[in-house]
């Protein structure tokens, strides 16, 4: 061992109920997350099969791969995945 000094636990700043409320919500943002990467990846699939089959692709297709695209590569943050609360920069140089 090196000797070096160890540091003391801290006393937590948030009740039981807090930390019960931030488990379940990182919970459903987990389950969102995934629900819509699966829906993503089956409109770019259905996309996909259309094209290779050659068959005509409609407009609305189109434009919902577009839309669905663009929003979910908009909207996901992965480094975030399931995650709630203040960032480590939001904590040490407050809110964005």
């Amino acid at each position: 061992m090196s000797g070096a000094p160890v540091a003391a636990s801290l006393p937590p700043e948030t009740t039981a109920q807090q930390d019960l409320t931030t488990a379940g919500q990182r919970k459903v943002n987990l389950v969102w997350e995934y629900t819509q990467a699966a829906l993503a990846i089956t409109i770019v699939l259905g996309y996909m099969i259309l094209i290779v089959r050659r068959i005509p692709v409609p407009t609305t297709l189109d434009n919902l791969l577009f839309v669905v695209i663009t929003f979910y590569y908009a909207r996901t943050n992965h480094t975030r995945i399931g995650g709630v609360g203040l960032t480590a920069y939001q904590r040490d140089f407050g809110s964005r």
